[in-house]
């Protein structure tokens, strides 16, 4: 398999620089990516390989804040096996038995000593896996030494009472480490935890998940996280199969591409394998991307 590029692409949103880092190459089935749309429409837009698969990325956003730096989302890490590699088709590994985001994060000049916030959207592994890591001689600890790392309270609760559906997704080492070292911080609700940093509930995919919104200078950047992991799925009823709770992403995605629209903001989406910044737009029957 082939990893997405490019690796590291920098944007500058008003003041402040952000840098989208791949955290790795992913593949997953496109039936489940694209839940009730069928193969006939959406591979129109994207092939599936002889297992179905499609090519998506893990797109992490490091953003250069004046308090320090912030990174939204951190990959699937590498405390997972090969076979759990194999199934779900990700390609990450970085130097030193770290990975490509550890990799992106150096090639921009900083340490993982220097992030001083880790924003999760969710805890789904390909999301919070690079929360912690596995060391050679088998210790997982937090990546960040460092940093605070923040997601929703009802996130972690949900998290941590997964049901027969949810429990291929949640992974206790990627986020109890962290909760064991103090660095754990929980929030509740829309929130600006730094200035210009604001935290959005956008559930649906999960029911406490978050999108990340970064503004300066007039302008504004989303991290939409998984409530549109790819360009393709802009239009409204393009859901992925694995939301627990569709018709709420649904709405989550009517509100927040209408302000997207409405006030111009750029999105970073996490699971492009080949777009990672885009404006939307409309041509009165759906989204899409613009230009």
């Amino acid at each position: 398999m082939s990893r997405p590029q490019p690796a590291v692409e920098t944007r500058q949103v008003g003041r402040v620089r952000v840098h989208a880092i791949q955290a790795g190459g992913q593949q997953l089935d496109g039936g489940a990516m694209f839940g009730v749309v069928p193969k006939t429409l959406w591979s129109r837009r994207i092939s599936a390989d002889e297992r179905n698969r499609i090519p998506l990325g893990m797109r992490c956003l490091l953003i250069e804040h004046e308090d320090g730096l912030v990174l939204l989302d951190t990959g699937s890490g590498n405390k997972e096996t090969d076979k759990f590699h194999d199934i779900y088709g990700i390609d990450n590994a970085g130097a030193e038995g770290r990975t490509a985001l550890e990799d992106g994060i150096r090639a921009l000049g900083h340490r993982v000593e220097d992030v001083q916030w880790v924003i999760n959207t969710h805890l789904h592994f390909d999301h919070a896996g690079g929360n912690t890591w596995r060391s050679p001689s088998g210790e997982v600890q937090p990546t960040f030494p460092n940093a605070r790392y923040v997601v929703q309270r009802g996130e972690l609760a949900y998290a941590e009472h997964p049901n027969e559906r949810t429990t291929a997704s949640y992974f206790p080492p990627n986020w109890a480490p962290v909760a064991a070292a103090g660095r754990l911080d929980l929030i509740e609700g829309e929130r600006e935890i730094l200035p210009g940093i604001t935290l959005r509930p956008t559930p649906g995919h999960t029911p406490h998940h978050q999108s990340v919104i970064l503004r300066s200078g007039g302008e504004t950047l989303c991290f939409v996280g998984d409530l549109v992991p790819t360009v393709h799925h802009l239009p409204l009823p393009w859901i992925m199969g694995y939301d627990v709770e569709p018709l709420v992403t649904l709405e989550s995605k009517r509100a927040l591409l209408a302000d997207a629209l409405r006030e111009d903001w750029l999105l970073c989406f996490e699971h492009d394998a080949h777009t990672g910044f885009g404006r939307v737009a409309y041509d009165g029957k759906a989204y899409h991307l613009a230009g």
